[in-house]
């Protein structure tokens, strides 16, 4: 592999007597990785369903390696989001930040979606993953991951960090910064990074991420944490990124992160010989098993907090998607702690009084009956576009509050959490977007069926991961299935691969018509 002579000086001099290891690990081959959506499947659960010859990551609870011979972009349970693609030690950054299920957190440089689809799986569709990226068509691509995962309490942007900060000040319990860099890291997973390489465009991406990282603190609550990382072994991007930001930023301290064999430290005499920046780590790919990383997790102090009041480390973050520190937790302030109560208590009232309705419905009230506010003399008798989508809901197995539907424009949409935000903030998607009304009646999405679970409607079509017809469906063909027993004998049915859904059907005379969404189709 041709490396930049430059670029190899500078490793020379960082490293001293492991440059040659460094060098010999790009003869090395690259390591594939799967992260898998503890939000839809258990870590135990995949290993027995998937037909991969998996080994454990070490430092990521959910994290595996696996072959190239496996091709797992082409197996269903990729398209059933049961995991997501993703080169080892990128997956470290979203391991790290100690995500708990009801907070507000923001992944600013979040496309195509690698460290979002981890963080929204930690919330487990409980409060808010507002995840953003400057490049709309990058955005696009952020969207689908986070559909395909299930991860229906996003909110996507498409702006600048500034515009973000103007909008959301302090708003947020959790900030991952994993920010554009020069992509040293990566020169073995990707040649054409270094073929670009320059020590201009080390200096440029040093700029961009001090403006970046501001901007980020900015919108981070008293008592939150930051999450940065990079790609890059340069210093500029790196320790001097850092510590640039903890002499203008007093309120920000550095944390010790849980701690993995290989794992390297900062380096504090490649800034300002601040000696905190020990905490930071770095990822070698001559000491793991993974490409080039750089890790630093921050936290801002309340008013009134002397540096080191809240302790040196976050002992236990990240361990696993439902543990968290108990300082972490601690966090947590009292007020919120009440707030949480009262929210989940109305929520509980509302989702019984749809639940209700739903009985009703089944005992074979109309929709109209049911939903509708009541009719004048002389008004039509058509249902209207809200009766249309709760009828349809009758037959999901999951409860969604009524008060949280919004119909645009025949589009529905489900904003369970929401957050006030200006009209001058470009987004692709607010919430969940569960389909259209058309003709008067409801056409679920695609993003509805993966948020669902195998067992979230009355009608299911659950094919094995080696039914041919599961390509085919795939593929956006016709099946036959008049050999199975669904729940009812015409009509929408959620397709399924061995429990998980994969999109809807429509059953007509044993004969399901593909609903599959037209761009998700596999290729043949």
């Amino acid at each position: 592999m041709k490396l930049p002579e430059k670029f190899l000086e500078r490793m020379e001099r960082m490293l001293g007597a492991e440059y040659e290891a460094f060098l010999k690990s790009y003869e090395e081959p690259r390591k594939f990785g799967l992260r898998v959506n503890t939000a839809k499947i258990s870590v135990e659960e995949f290993q027995k369903l998937a037909p991969f010859h998996l080994t454990p990551i070490p430092w990521v609870p959910n994290g595996f390696y696996y072959e190239r011979e496996d091709d797992p972009a082409r197996h269903p349970f990729y398209y059933a989001g049961l995991y997501y693609l993703q080169e080892p030690s990128a997956m470290t950054p979203a391991t790290v930040l100690p995500v708990v299920p009801g907070e507000q957190v923001l992944d600013l440089c979040a496309a195509p979606g690698g460290k979002a689809t981890a963080l929204g799986a930690k919330l487990r569709g409980e409060g808010l993953l507002v995840a953003n990226d400057i490049s709309a068509s990058r955005a696009k691509a952020l969207l689908k991951n986070l559909e395909v995962f299930g991860i229906a309490n996003s909110y996507v942007t498409n702006a600048v960090p500034e515009r973000l900060a103007e909008q959301f000040v302090e708003s947020f319990d959790k900030i991952l910064v994993d920010a554009p860099c020069s992509g040293e890291g990566m020169f073995r997973k990707d040649l054409a990074n270094a073929r670009v390489w320059s020590l201009d465009k080390v200096a440029e991406c040093a700029r961009t991420q001090h403006a970046i990282i501001r901007s980020a603190v900015s919108m981070l609550r008293p008592g939150g944490l930051l999450l940065y990382s990079t790609c890059t072994f340069s210093p500029e991007e790196n320790e001097q990124t850092i510590a640039s930001l903890l002499a203008d930023e007093p309120e920000m301290e550095l944390l010790e992160i849980p701690w993995y064999e290989g794992f390297s430290h900062g380096r504090p005499e490649l800034a300002d010989g601040n000696g905190a920046l020990t905490r930071c780590v770095r990822i070698f790919p001559h000491k793991m098993d993974g490409e080039g990383h750089f890790l630093a997790l921050l936290r801002k102090r309340k008013a009134g907090e002397e540096p080191g009041m809240y302790g040196e480390a976050v002992s236990e973050a990240s361990q696993a998607d439902d543990m968290i520190s108990e300082k972490a937790e601690g966090e947590i302030r009292a007020d919120e702690k009440r707030k949480a109560a009262a929210t989940a208590a109305e929520e509980a009232v509302q989702e019984e009084n749809f639940r209700k309705k739903k009985q009703k419905r089944k005992k074979g009230k109309s929709a109209e009956e049911i939903f509708s506010k009541g009719k004048k003399c002389g008004q039509s008798a058509v249902p209207s576009e809200r009766d249309a989508v709760l009828e349809f809901l009758c037959d999901v197995k999951a409860d969604y509050r009524e008060e949280a539907i919004e119909i645009r424009g025949g589009q529905v949409y489900y904003t369970k959490n929401r957050l006030p935000v200006s009209r001058s903030i470009p987004f692709l998607r607010n919430g969940l977007y569960m389909g259209e009304v058309r003709k008067g009646r409801f056409e679920p999405s695609q993003s509805l069926a993966m948020a669902l679970t195998g067992e979230g409607y009355d009608s299911v079509i659950d094919l094995d991961q080696a039914d041919g017809r599961v390509r085919k469906y795939l593929c956006g063909e016709t099946i036959e299935v008049d050999d199975l027993t669904p729940g009812r004998a015409k009509g929408w049915q959620l397709v399924c691969v061995n429990g998980y859904p994969l999109g809807w059907g429509k059953l007509v005379n044993g004969t399901m018509k593909n609903k599959y969404h037209p761009g998700w189709r596999m290729t043949v």
